[in-house]
């Protein structure tokens, strides 16, 4: 197999791998090991294709601080 065509797998498997990936049934690292390559890699996939990886974290961490603010609003309720 060409250097291409494995490449184009790689990128076709990565991207059926993306919505497990967003919907957080399996993590980049664990998407990067099916596809038998690094994160960094996976990454750099993704980041091509314009599916940026640092806005979805930043994403979650505001949902993450979202849920504090919630959680302790109701502690100083009680």
């Amino acid at each position: 197999m060409s250097s291409m065509n494995a490449e184009t797998e790689i990128t076709r498997n990565a991207l059926l791998l993306y919505p497990y990936i967003l919907n957080q049934t399996i993590s980049y690292g664990s998407a990067a090991e099916i596809l038998g390559i690094r994160k960094s890699e996976l990454i750099d996939i993704y980041d091509k294709l314009g599916y940026s990886y640092l806005d979805m974290t930043m994403n979650e961490l505001d949902s993450e601080l979202e849920t504090f603010r919630q959680l302790k609003k109701k502690e100083a309720v009680e």
